[in-house]
């Protein structure tokens, strides 16, 4: 049965204000609209879905949830019963507990196919449920990993600006919430939340920067390191969006179709500056042929526009690049 209204109403602490407030930052208003909490029954969706359940109504919206089981631990069912339970009780409606197949053999690793399928069961539920939003539990802690992983694999500006707050279908309410303040929500709204065995599991990398790197550097650097990389994910941001603004206005002139594939002019290409560049090449690969390419594959095709002398095509994933005249010819790998 869902609580008490009194009981759903906890002494207004630090922390319920400060989840609250992100929160209904995050709503905005749309009249009877539904968004959906992605809740796994962990203190950081459990606070989320308590301040959505709150926030919601005021807001004219409806709030429900969605639990994805991806069953790779024992007892997985029972916790997303418990998580669905608890939802129920903070009265968000509709709830939903969804089972998916996790491929543990996938190249991505166990990690990235448990991703991609809780994402897609997200996306499912939305789309039957008619909702206008799913809101996330990531947090700045979360952020911060975020982007010292990214630092740390040399993944470049896109992995450094880590998680956008919203995304399409998905929004973010928590990002500028620290790991420590959900915690304490749910301990001030006597909530109690599920801490899922993987989540201290050294043999995950997202861990051991959890557990063992920002700690150091916290004590090494002084306090405020996890806050400094959410502001520098922020900033990366921000000039990305810019620079895709500029690819946006620039690219329908100097980009041109051609037998099999993509051309762009050579001379225009030469004339931006080197970011520019690498961030045209890897915009048109990505739209074209559906390929992520690397830095080190940005910089051999770039040479053949800034150093040419007669190479030959070279293989890049997915496709192929030649200097072809006055352009920079892009086809789809034979």
């Amino acid at each position: 049965m869902p609580l008490d209204p009194e009981d759903r109403r906890p002494r207004l602490t630090p922390a319920i204000a400060d989840v609250r407030r992100a929160v209904r930052a995050a709503l905005g208003e749309a009249t009877d609209a539904l968004v959906l909490v992605a809740l796994s029954g962990g203190a950081d969706s459990l606070a989320l879905a308590a301040a959505t359940a709150f926030e919601a109504p005021r807001a004219g919206l409806r709030a429900g949830a969605v639990i994805v089981d991806h069953g790779l631990q024992e007892h997985s069912a029972e916790v997303a019963a418990r998580a669905a339970e608890q939802a129920r009780e903070l009265g968000l409606d509709p709830v939903t507990v969804v089972r998916v197949a996790v491929d543990t053999e996938s190249p991505a690793g166990p990690e990235g196919a448990a991703r991609a399928a809780r994402y897609e069961a997200l996306r499912r539920a939305a789309s039957d449920l008619h909702a206008s939003a799913v809101l996330l539990a990531h947090t700045l802690d979360d952020q911060a990993e975020t982007v010292l992983l990214g630092l740390a694999r040399g993944s470049g500006a896109g992995s450094l600006q880590g998680m956008a707050a919203e995304s399409g279908l998905y929004r973010r309410p928590l990002l500028g919430v620290r790991r420590s303040t959900t915690r304490a929500f749910c301990a001030d709204s006597r909530l109690e939340p599920w801490d899922d065995p993987h989540n201290v599991d050294p043999s995950y990398a997202r861990v051991r920067v959890r557990e063992r790197v920002l700690p150091v550097l916290e004590r090494e650097l002084g306090p405020g390191v996890a806050e400094a990389l959410a502001r520098t994910a922020e900033q990366l941001r921000e000039d990305s969006e810019a620079f895709q603004q500029m690819i946006d206005e620039t690219i329908e002139d100097i980009v041109e179709h051609v037998e099999a594939g993509i051309a762009i002019s050579v001379s225009a290409l030469a004339a931006n500056p080197p970011a520019l560049r690498g961030r045209i090449v890897r915009y048109v690969a990505q739209s074209e042929f559906g390929v992520a390419l690397e830095r080190v594959h940005v910089q051999a095709a770039l040479r053949l526009v800034t150093d040419w002398h007669g190479q030959q095509p070279i293989d890049l994933p997915g496709c192929t690049a030649a200097r072809e005249g006055g352009l920079l010819v892009l086809r789809a790998a034979g």
